[in-house]
């Protein structure tokens, strides 16, 4: 059972109120209200009645409840407890798709050299967790995929790249060089979902599939399987190869990646990691400069 929905439902149970409740959360109301149907789905039971007007608990939402109550209470508390006893410092990270893609080395040797105690514990994410992860504390810092509706986050760009069609492998494009707009123009797509902001990076295609995916690292897959096109960032071509599919370049809004933390978040194993990755930045453009000076 996850922990995270039932801190939704009790937040449901003492606003009432979908809207209010998910904004307690950083969540919009319509994937706040998908994560109480998936609780009910794996409790068997309904947890709340509603109405276009109101909401309220049902019997069994009565009864559980005020007992998710107390176990989650002290669930927190045996979590400080560990906190409090923890010797070295622990950073965890929420990554989305391939993260930092060919930075990670560097980040990682850097946070090595400077901060040898500090221990990464890796949280993976999804389009429609990535945001609210950090915001909920779930995670300390994000790699994400940035497309807007974070302004309450500390979000710092570490790359932006180019855009590619994922195409199975046996289709009719899948020998081209690069790809326009009017090359795929009537095609059917795999559908990125989680966040507003995909549908202005993914172009807004009007020719959906049935097809729904909400993490990078399904795409590959989804095409192969479907046989429908994708849209992926260009580290992909690297990080998520997939016998199935071929990726080809196409011009469009650019993927940014960007570090997310809490706004107001000074502890310094998060400062290390975001000047960590900025300068594992900088080194990967000097290398890239150096590469084409000498050639």
């Amino acid at each position: 059972m996850d922990v995270r929905s039932l801190r939704y439902a009790l937040t449901l149970a003492d606003e009432l109120h979908f809207g209010r409740a998910a904004s307690v959360h950083y969540i919009a109301a319509q994937p706040f209200g998908r994560r109480i149907q998936e609780l009910e789905r794996e409790l068997g039971t309904k947890l709340f009645e509603r109405t276009s007007r109101r909401v309220t608990l049902t019997p069994a939402g009565e009864r559980l409840l005020p007992r998710a109550r107390r176990v989650l209470a002290d669930l927190d508390a045996l979590m400080q407890a560990v906190e409090s006893d923890r010797t070295e410092p622990v950073l965890r990270i929420g990554v989305l798709g391939f993260g930092l893609a060919d930075r990670w080395p560097a980040t990682r040797a850097l946070l090595a050299r400077h901060h040898p105690a500090l221990e990464l514990v890796y949280v993976e994410l999804d389009w429609a967790n990535q945001y609210d992860a950090v915001r909920t504390g779930d995670v300390d810092v994000a790699i994400l995929h940035d497309v807007g509706g974070a302004e309450d986050l500390l979000l710092e760009r570490v790359m932006d790249t180019e855009r590619c069609v994922v195409v199975p492998a046996d289709a009719d494009l899948a020998e081209a060089d690069h790809l326009t707009a009017s090359d795929v123009s009537d095609r059917p797509w795999v559908t990125p979902v989680g966040q507003p902001g995909l549908a202005d990076w993914s172009g807004d295609r009007s020719i959906r599939g049935d097809v729904e995916v909400r993490s990078p690292v399904n795409i590959p897959a989804a095409v192969a399987t479907t046989g429908l096109l994708g849209i992926h960032a260009e580290p992909a071509t690297r990080f998520l190869s997939h016998p199935g599919v071929r990726y080809l370049p196409i011009d469009g809004p650019r993927a940014v990646v960007a570090i997310a933390s809490r706004l107001r978040d000074q502890r310094e194993p998060v400062a290390a990691f975001r000047a960590a990755a900025q300068a594992g930045a900088v080194m990967d453009q000097l290398d890239h400069n150096a590469s084409s000076f000498a050639t």
